[in-house]
């Protein structure tokens, strides 16, 4: 019978259920630290997430491995080129979660921009009765958007920015030939026309730290960075001084450099909104995620294509 290996308990009970009716499913916390001292011959399938990662030292511990289902869409953390050169399918969950995320950013632009956390902080804490009205904040319609990434992501952000009257402009990998949308040809050029700075991009060698403390100062005093992509997009010891510094106005972030570690200076800032890594966190959205891995891992276990493959032979 073959077996799934899960990096993390971080399945639903009605996807583990769908599993189990196939499978034997095993979780890597309950292995000991050597994959290499366990019955490892059955494994067909890991399920893993971009975070928990899968590498080289993973794949050889598993001989007989055929895939490894990235739950998320980020993937950042599996060795493509290792799997590849091994035959082992990668999969991800892209458009299940678009939506999730995209609200989630625009919430992220509200929070910070009306300050609304502080406000129900000011008020939680009765200072609304002996101090008077909170302090007036900013606005979000309006805005000069830039999108970092105009990926499915970006572009559900973009669709939801343009209710609120939002003008639009990006920096991507690539430059969209059918976007209406303004293109800047480095991160910089992006910062330096915009008001809000919102990051959606994946995490890659080329785009690690692509959000510096050149680009902050680009931002400038007015200027708010949302980061709903990865953390590792930003030059975090960066992003904290210029919050600091009152190089930018504020952030607000929903991923971190070392999840789930945050800096505690970020925690005491009252120009900051902080999210737990909580995008795609909607119990929707997660099944979806779920089922999604599950068909891939199911599919390529019955000796077919995955649904939804990162990498291909």
């Amino acid at each position: 019978m073959n077996e799934v290996l899960l990096t993390g308990g971080f399945l639903s009970d009605e996807v583990r259920a769908r599993l189990q009716a196939n499978f034997k499913v095993r979780e890597l916390p309950k292995l000991s630290s050597s994959l290499q001292q366990q019955s490892c011959e059955n494994i067909g399938a890991v399920i893993t997430t971009g975070h928990h990662g899968a590498g080289a030292e993973l794949m050889d511990a598993l001989p007989n491995l055929k895939v490894i289902a990235c739950y998320g869409v980020g993937y950042d953390g599996i060795d493509i080129e290792a799997a590849t050169a091994r035959n082992i399918w990668v999969t991800n969950t892209p458009d299940v979660l678009n939506d999730d995320v995209a609200d989630l950013a625009l919430g992220l632009m509200l929070s910070i921009t009306r300050r609304i956390p502080s406000a129900e902080r000011y008020l939680r804490e009765g200072k609304w009765q002996t101090q008077g009205d909170h302090p007036t904040t900013d606005r979000l319609t309006g805005k000069r958007l830039g999108m970092l990434g105009m990926g499915r992501i970006g572009g559900a952000i973009v669709r939801r920015a343009l209710a609120f009257d939002m003008k639009i402009s990006y920096h991507a990998t690539a430059q969209k030939k059918d976007s209406p949308h303004q293109w800047a040809a480095s991160a910089q050029e992006l910062a330096e026309g915009c008001d809000i700075l919102c990051a959606a991009m994946p995490a890659t060698a080329a785009t690690e730290k692509i959000v510096n403390a050149e680009v902050l100062r680009a931002l400038g005093s007015k200027g708010y960075f949302i980061n709903i992509g990865r953390g590792a997009l930003a030059d975090e010891p960066a992003l904290v001084s210029a919050l600091r510094d009152g190089v930018i106005a504020g952030a607000a972030l929903d991923v971190f450099a070392d999840e789930p570690h945050v800096p505690e200076e970020l925690k005491k800032m009252e120009n900051v909104v902080l999210s737990p890594h909580q995008g795609s966190a909607t119990i929707h959205t997660r099944n979806a995620m779920g089922n999604l891995a599950a068909e891939n891992v199911e599919r390529v276990l019955r000796g077919e294509q995955p649904q939804t493959p990162v990498n291909n032979f």
